[in-house]
């Protein structure tokens, strides 16, 4: 995955739409193209596709018309159908509703005390889906300043603002995922990272919103009295808030991990979950106080690159099974800064992480 980078001073999420469009319009429409190929490789009809993407973008309007309006922009600008590119906004929604494939992404975060924030996450996903990522940095409607990652299409994923706030992203499967075409959990972690202050803000952003797909949002604060996190368990049977250990590490990968969620469960391996969680787990006592890359390295612990979160396509396997690690990024709340590779974490230590 190449990653490239946007840094907007547009003062509404419109004009914002507007820049993306006019400088990314390619990667936009190879976006849709790849992306409305892989829901018919999956056997999502193309009106099935759209009805959701609709439904989604409508929940989208109604929770956060400022978002919906920079999607409006972005296709007006490209010429992209709006259903097409809400398709991509509103991935998550339209996957939740196929059998589930697999898993993706490893989160770590250590807060507590006088520390600030210590994080790492690995983004797990399909290569020929992302050729290219993107990496913004542009002022929010409530004034916010902020910095990202994300797809092409996608509202959010990775990011801080500079009130001292955070967020890592992860996707569930749950039992209770449906058609009806909620708000995109993309969507949520953007209004987290646009207007939430706070822990407390990100919680209730987060619990205002109506899902259709199950996703975690692992959000951390920085403040002059310490540092405090929780991963928030969206699904459409509700919120769950999973807290830190009393060490004050929390680690996610994707099965659900609050009791009562996890019964609907639907993640088919959820034991390949469960073993990257194990993982981080037993390496958590070598992880805190190091800069990003020793903390890659730490994460990969003693198997170095064959650690179970450098994830790596099988080419004997069909595509649509070849998961592949491709980013692993820290964020530095104090610093408003994320530092990020486009590579698994062995890969990030013997090669360095870039700085936005």
């Amino acid at each position: 995955m190449k990653l490239l980078q946007h840094a907007s001073t547009a003062t509404s999420a419109a004009d914002g739409g507007r820049e993306l469009g006019a400088e990314f319009a390619p990667q936009f429409r190879e976006s849709v193209r790849l992306y409305l190929e892989h829901f018919d490789e999956l056997g999502i009809p193309a009106e099935t596709v759209r009805i959701i993407a609709e439904r989604s973008h409508a929940s989208l309007t109604a929770w956060a018309p400022g978002l919906a309006a920079e999607t409006e922009a972005i296709a007006a600008s490209t010429g992209i159908e709006l259903w097409q590119l809400a398709s991509v906004g509103a991935r998550t929604e339209i996957l939740g509703i196929a059998p589930a494939r697999s898993a993706e992404c490893s989160t770590a975060v250590f807060t507590g005390g006088d520390t600030a924030p210590e994080t790492m996450q690995t983004w797990d996903w399909h290569e020929f889906l992302v050729p290219e990522g993107l990496m913004r940095a542009y002022v929010s409607e409530a004034g916010l300043n902020v910095k990202l990652f994300t797809e092409f299409g996608t509202a959010a994923k990775i990011g801080v603002n500079d009130a001292g706030v955070g967020l890592h992203f992860n996707i569930l499967s749950h039992v209770s995922d449906s058609d009806v075409g909620g708000v995109p959990v993309h969507a949520v972690a953007r209004r987290v990272l646009d207007e939430a202050g706070s822990l407390d803000d990100a919680i209730r952003i987060a619990q205002s919103a109506t899902v259709s797909a199950s996703t975690v949002l692992t959000v951390f604060e920085s403040t002059a009295a310490g540092s405090r996190a929780a991963s928030l368990e969206l699904s459409p049977a509700g919120m769950a808030i999973v807290q830190p250990g009393p060490d004050g590490w929390l680690f996610h990968t994707n099965h659900f991990l609050d009791p009562q969620l996890a019964q609907g469960d639907t993640m088919p391996d959820s034991a390949e979950s469960v073993q990257r969680y194990e993982h981080l787990d037993g390496v958590r006592a070598t992880l805190a106080g190091l800069t990003p890359v020793q903390r890659a390295a730490a994460a990969c612990g003693i198997e170095g690159d064959g650690a179970v979160i450098c994830i790596r396509p099988d080419d004997s396997l069909p595509r649509l099974d070849q998961w592949q690690t491709l980013l692993t990024i820290s964020v530095d709340v104090p610093g408003f800064a994320l530092d990020y590779f486009a590579g698994d974490p062995a890969e990030a230590a013997a090669e360095g992480m870039s700085r936005l």
